[in-house]
């Protein structure tokens, strides 16, 4: 039974060790070894984790039998809210997991925002999740090609749903 809680700042280590676990695998095939190197410590050092709490990313832990196997992150902006982050290990893949976390995400924003807006997310257009999302309700609302730095670009679509 899978259970959803708030991360804090003293959870910013065990996200980082789950980013490790699931971020490089995610990308092997999308990216280069440098770029996904570059990215995680960009998104996933503790430092940055940190950082992020402090700019308004709200984290939470996704725990199967009291074990953290999943994380995402929800930023808001006025009526738009950002999902920046959501992964979930691969020994939890094809269980109700991912499809967990995002109904969670979805009832967040409601709880903390009732009136309609919306939730994008951004994802790399190669990433097979894309049809997963899909599932859930999102369609793509553009492309962008984000520079990251260093030489590196962010591929991705725009995706997005509305929420009454």
């Amino acid at each position: 039974m899978f259970k959803l809680r708030k991360a804090d700042a003293q959870d910013a280590p065990l996200i980082n060790r789950l980013a490790k676990e699931v971020f490089p695998l995610t990308y092997k095939e999308i990216l280069s070894p440098e770029q996904n190197e570059f990215m995680f410590e960009w998104m996933y050092a503790v430092d940055n984790i940190h950082r992020q709490m402090h700019e308004g990313h709200c984290y939470f832990l996704l725990e199967d039998e009291g074990q953290a196997c999943g994380y995402m992150s929800i930023q808001q902006e006025e009526e738009l809210f950002h999902l920046h982050k959501i992964y979930v290990l691969p020994v939890c893949q094809k269980t109700g997991a991912g499809r967990f976390l995002f109904e969670q995400a979805l009832a967040y924003i409601k709880s903390i925002h009732p009136s309609p807006c919306r939730l994008e997310l951004r994802v790399n257009r190669k990433n097979p999740a894309v049809d997963f999302y899909k599932k859930m309700g999102m369609r793509v609302l553009r492309s962008d090609d984000f520079d990251i730095g260093r030489g590196y670009f962010m591929n991705d679509y725009i995706m997005g749903i509305d929420l009454c």
